[in-house]
This record gives C-alpha cells, sequence and structure tokens, in this order.
C-alpha cells in the first residue's frame, strides 16, 4: 500500500507496471500524441508560409524547434507513466537517440524540401518550389549520367586492386629480407591525405613539362607525355592514383588476416608435399574469404566516396572523363551554387548506394554462408 500512495503523489514513481493504472498509461499516450500533432501542425504551416502557399506563419524555425522540445520532453515522460522502471532505464539512453534524430532526421527532411526548390544562391531571387524540376533536369542531364558510368569504372578497378593488395600483403607475409622495412614504405601513401597525393603526384610528379614522371616517358619514347588530356588516359591516371593512395588500407586489413591463419594447417599442408600455389588455393583462399570479402566491401564504400583528387587535379575533365557522382555534385554546389539541384542529386545517389551496399552486403552474406 506504501508503495501505492507514494505512487499517487508522485506519478515518476514506479516500482512495476503492475501498478500503473490504465488511466495514468492513457495519460502518457495523448501526452506523447498531442505533442506530436502540435510539432506536425507548426512544421506544416511553416512549410506552407515558406512555400508561399499561406498567408500566415513564423519568421524563423524556432517554434518547430521549440515543439520537438516540448515532443521529446513528453516522450521521455511518457516513457515512465507506461513501462514504469522500464520506463526509467529507457531514460539513459533517450538523450542520445533524440540527439540522433536531431542531427539526422531533421537536416535530412529538411534536404528533401531543399530538392524541390529552384535555390540558386548567386540568384536574388531566393529559394522557391519548383515541384519534379529538379527531377527532370536530372533525367536529362547527360554529365550525371556520365559520372554515374564512371562510377562503375571506379568500382571495377576495386578488384585489381584487391589482387595487387593480396599479392603485396603475401610478399610481406613471407620471410624475406627487410620486410619490415618494406610493410613501413608501403604504408606510407595511406599517411598522406588525398590533398597532398593530388598536388604531390598529379601536379607536380605528373606535370607535363618539368615532371619527373612526364620526363621519365618521354625518355621511353612518348614524345607528349599528357596524362590528363585524353579522356581514357586521365581516368586511367586517377584510377591509379586513387589505388596508390588506399591499396596501403587493404593490404593492413589482408595482412592481419594472414597473420591470424593457423599455422598447423599450412605445417602439415608442407608435410603432406602440397606446393606453394596448392596451398594458396586450396587453403589460404578459402580461409581468406571472408577477410577478402569484408575488404573489398569497406574499399568499395571508400570508392562511393572519390572526390578529392578528382577536384583537385582534374576538376572532372576533360569533358567530365574523370567525374564521379560525389565530384560532380560538388561542382553544382561550388561553381554552379545550384542548391536545389545538387541536392536532389544528393539525395538520388544516396538512395543508390543504400539499394547497392544491400545488394552487394547480402550476396556477400549468401556466399560465405555457402562456402562455410
Amino acid at each position: 500500500m506504501s508503495e501505492i500512495k507514494q505512487m499517487e503523489r508522485d506519478p515518476l514513481y514506479v516500482v512495476s507496471p503492475s501498478y500503473i493504472s490504465p488511466k495514468t498509461k492513457r495519460f502518457g499516450k495523448i501526452l506523447v500524441w498531442s505533442s506530436f500533432f502540435l510539432m506536425s501542425i507548426i512544421g506544416i504551416i511553416q512549410i506552407l508560409y515558406n512555400l508561399e502557399k499561406i498567408n500566415f506563419g513564423f519568421n524563423n524555425w524556432r517554434p518547430l524547434l521549440y515543439s520537438y522540445i516540448l515532443w521529446a520532453i513528453a516522450i521521455g515522460y511518457s516513457r515512465v507513466l507506461i513501462y514504469g522502471e522500464r520506463g526509467k532505464r529507457n531514460l539513459f539512453i533517450f538523450p542520445a537517440v533524440m540527439f540522433i534524430i536531431s542531427i539526422v532526421i531533421f537536416p535530412m527532411l529538411f534536404g528533401l524540401y531543399i530538392s524541390f526548390t529552384d535555390w540558386n544562391l548567386s540568384s536574388l531571387d531566393g529559394r522557391k518550389f519548383n515541384g519534379l524540376d529538379n527531377f527532370y533536369q536530372m533525367m536529362s542531364d547527360p554529365y550525371y549520367w556520365n559520372s554515374l558510368k564512371n562510377m562503375i569504372y571506379y568500382i571495377l578497378a576495386v578488384l585489381v586492386e584487391f589482387a595487387i593488395a593480396f599479392l603485396l600483403a603475401l610478399l610481406l607475409n613471407s620471410q624475406i629480407k627487410g620486410r619490415k622495412f618494406f610493410r613501413v614504405v608501403f604504408l606510407i601513401p595511406l599517411m598522406l591525405s588525398p590533398v597532398a597525393v593530388s598536388w604531390m603526384v598529379g601536379k607536380s610528379m605528373l606535370e607535363q613539362r618539368f615532371g619527373p614522371v612526364a620526363n621519365f616517358a618521354r625518355w621511353l619514347g612518348w614524345e607528349t607525355p599528357t596524362f590528363f588530356s585524353s579522356p581514357e588516359i586521365a581516368r586511367l591516371t586517377m584510377m591509379c592514383m586513387d589505388a596508390w593512395t588506399f591499396i596501403p588500407l587493404m593490404i593492413v586489413m589482408l595482412l592481419a588476416g594472414l597473420q591470424a591463419l593457423p599455422k598447423e594447417v599450412l605445417e602439415a599442408a608442407k608435410v603432406d608435399g602440397a606446393n606453394k600455389w596448392t596451398m594458396f588455393k586450396n587453403i589460404i583462399f578459402p580461409i581468406m574469404l571472408p577477410v577478402s570479402l569484408t575488404t573489398i566491401v569497406i574499399r568499395i564504400i571508400f570508392k562511393l566516396k572519390l572526390a578529392d583528387i578528382i577536384m583537385i587535379v582534374t576538376a572532372g575533365g576533360p569533358g567530365g572523363a574523370t567525374d564521379s557522382v560525389t565530384s560532380f555534385i560538388v561542382r553544382e554546389y561550388r561553381d554552379r551554387s545550384n542548391v536545389g539541384y545538387g541536392t536532389l542529386l544528393s539525395f538520388v545517389y544516396l538512395i543508390i548506394i543504400v539499394i547497392f551496399m544491400t545488394i552487394l552486403i547480402r550476396f556477400v552474406s549468401k556466399w560465405l554462408q555457402r562456402e562455410a
């Protein structure tokens, strides 16, 4: 009885959900949904007011922020009213959940709204709702579809990078002289930022007139060594520069997997007379398959964000031959100040990435289960 009396004096004092009356639970649900309804009404009014569909609204978005804070407080309070002690425990993670909603969900909703507007920072007219015009522009934009095609080439290059990284990892794992020294040397590109690589390699070593690589190409017989004038050569050069930066990361992951191989299995194979190729084909590569697929997936994730080297060295040229989707979107923002169109491209690219990575991870999971 003392607990019931204490609960009647303090609604937050709850020992077990069995002590919570239906009236208290109903009040908690009403509190949450009423605050959510208030926040939704304020948000709809503010959006319609900014779209000039209605002539009344707020001068800024602060009322929506205040209603969101009120909704968050109502959720926390109602969790205790409805679930008792379990609701109190949930309050420990509740601030983190609301913070994630604040920095992820709300910006995405605002970006979705921006993607359906004509907003150019160089224009004095400001932001105007234009419906699906940005989508129609994207469908007829040859440079955007060209950047998507280039991304296919860049992603396929990951397979070549993986083969090189696996070969180097096997070399560094073998008993060769100076292997510790070579391990450090191979990690140097990973320590450099892509910006430094762009200037050191793209702007200096590959410079057509005085670059050491260009001079070496002339010595080999190439009269005019231009690495960025031909679309095919420029794309291949960008692939090599990006690979030189990230292959060390793949080497580290693969080398860790090689060093974790069971020594007993390898020694037993040697005793049975297996040569190096047989050991690699039947023992090393099958055991390394989970690590290998994980390495490829992580490398693809980094490849999907490829932009900095392209922006500094070629700016997407010549004629968009080296453009990635990310670099194309950056130039829409930076060079053309086209915020609305660039935001729509970002959302479409995000959807493509989510679908592609979901299919890829499911494929990898099924393959690993089949091999197991």
